[in-house]
């Protein structure tokens, strides 16, 4: 039976959870650490043991996966899943809240919102910001975004999963913050792997290199933060002050930092990529200017 339309579920209001991956597992355990009574459905059922012996209740169809909980979370490879799973449960959507916490498009995240209001459900997109086994500790985060009246209906029964960071009514804006995190994640662990790479040329081995090069992405953030009270603000106005760090001192780095890479057999698609978009703010004639100005043409606007 469905909750009344005005009210908020509970720390300890049904839960369903769709899928079962690490991430979908961790979920599981901390609602049901949290006093949730959890349903849970995946493709490969057998994944569900861990959970069911734990506490959880498996459904045997996603429709009766749905039905047991107004609250359902979703933590699929990506949206085209959600179709495939629900796609014959369409019926039972009616009343429910549909919190997709998989990694897909802005676009398609928007899509997916419209097809579940179609079907009589609310819909909340979801990033969640730790790896799975941080789930549920002080230190994890999961941007939302969707109705705000939908966010504060189930706020109390989606906290315990991580701090929600609400960011608005657009259901693509919380998919695009997680994939603008993600961004600087992969990016950055490439470039570690690149860097210890590089390093291995010279005999260092990973245990040796990767305490020195976390020492710089450690420190990043610092950097950024220095001489602004909040980091963009220059970004914003429009001003790339180039009194520190030129384009044109950095994009001399990038190309020895390309050449070198060339000289030790390395891929080079990493390396090209970033001198790239010092190349382009140059040849616009920005080579005075501060670094930033590479989101020009990041933006495509040279």
């Amino acid at each position: 039976m469905n909750e009344p339309e005005n009210a908020t579920t509970s720390q300890s209001s049904a839960v369903t959870v769709i899928g079962l991956g690490p991430m979908g597992q961790a979920m599981t355990r901390t609602l049901l650490d949290s006093g949730h009574p959890v349903t849970v459905w995946n493709r490969t059922a057998r994944r569900a043991d861990g959970v069911v012996a734990a506490g959880a209740a498996l459904a045997a169809t996603p429709a009766e996966a749905v039905e047991a909980s107004e609250l359902v979370i979703l933590s699929l490879t990506d949206y085209q899943a959600m179709y495939d799973i629900l796609g014959g449960a369409t019926a039972s959507l009616a009343g429910r809240t549909l919190v997709n916490l998989s990694s897909d498009t802005p676009e398609r995240t928007r899509e997916a919102a419209n097809w579940a209001a179609g079907h009589g459900a609310r819909f909340l997109t979801g990033g969640v910001m730790v790896p799975a086994p941080m789930v549920g500790t002080e230190a994890s985060f999961v941007y939302y975004s969707g109705g705000d009246q939908v966010m504060e209906r189930h706020r109390a029964a989606l906290a315990p999963l991580g701090t929600p960071r609400y960011l608005g009514d657009d259901p693509g804006l919380a998919q695009m913050m997680y994939q603008a995190q993600l961004t600087v994640f992969l990016t950055t662990l490439s470039a570690l792997m690149h860097a210890t790479a590089m390093l291995g040329t010279a005999g260092l081995k990973a245990s040796e290199a990767l305490p020195e090069l976390l020492s710089t992405t450690d420190s990043i953030g610092d950097m950024l933060r220095a001489g602004e009270e909040r980091p963009g603000t220059a970004l914003d106005a429009g001003e790339h002050p180039g009194e520190l760090s030129t384009v044109a001192m950095m994009g001399a780095t990038s190309d020895h930092i390309v050449e070198t890479s060339a000289s030790l057999g390395l891929d080079l698609a990493l390396p090209r990529a970033v001198q790239a978009h010092y190349r382009h703010a140059i040849e616009n004639g920005h080579g005075g200017d501060n670094w930033t100005r590479v989101i020009d043409s990041i933006r495509g606007r040279l």
